[in-house]
């Protein structure tokens, strides 16, 4: 009996050492630790906290700044805006940004009217223009004022309105919704004149 216990007893010493070394050699084959070592330096950490603060839609130019707004990204319009008892006509055209992103706008945009006499570029009032972010969907307006045509007759019929937002080239055309025409002047009436990015309304 005593005999049959030890051999008993060395078979399981040399089957645990067999298992050690099969689970060593498993390790070796492929060694994958339980748990991630943390990275030598904190660059992939906030990298990837970057990243993840990073708001959409929002785009900005190399100084930081919010990116201008491009024509294609904001929707123009024009409506009558003329108070009564006013002594001139006034329109105000909106830019709603419909880009996805925060834009900026500031300073004068173009604005030109079509008119039965040619094109009429419109004045800079000189006011002075701060520069407005725009967050999608929001909106700005600006005025474009214009003399009114009481002298009963038919004057300068304008049939058109053509805007470029500022710092941009691409213009739209849209119809105008002020008084039907302008009065014919020698060149020393009030002109058509356009406010600075504002100066109508409230923007957003």
């Amino acid at each position: 009996m005593r005999v049959n216990k030890l051999t008993i007893a060395a078979l399981a010493v040399v089957a645990g050492l067999s298992l050690t070394a099969c689970q060593n050699e498993d390790v070796a084959a492929d060694p994958k630790p339980a748990t991630s070592a943390p990275a030598a330096n904190g660059d992939a950490g906030q990298e990837q906290g970057q990243q993840d603060g990073t708001v959409a839609g929002v785009e900005t130019n190399e100084d930081g700044k919010t990116a201008t707004c491009r024509t294609d990204e904001l929707d123009v319009t024009a409506t009558d805006a003329t108070i009564d008892g006013d002594t001139d006509g006034t329109v105000a055209v909106t830019f709603t940004n419909g880009g996805g992103r925060d834009c900026a706008l500031s300073g004068y945009a173009g604005v030109d009217l079509k008119t039965s006499a040619g094109s009429l570029s419109a004045e800079r009032t000189g006011e002075e223009s701060p520069s407005v972010v725009l967050k999608d969907g929001e909106k700005v307006s600006f005025a474009v004022v214009y003399p009114v045509n009481d002298s009963g007759g038919s004057g300068v019929r304008v049939t058109g309105l053509v805007v470029t937002p500022p710092d941009e080239t691409k213009s739209v055309t849209l119809d105008w919704p002020g008084a039907g025409s302008l009065p014919v002047t020698d060149g020393s009436g009030t002109p058509v004149q356009v406010g600075p990015i504002g100066s109508a309304g409230q923007g957003g």
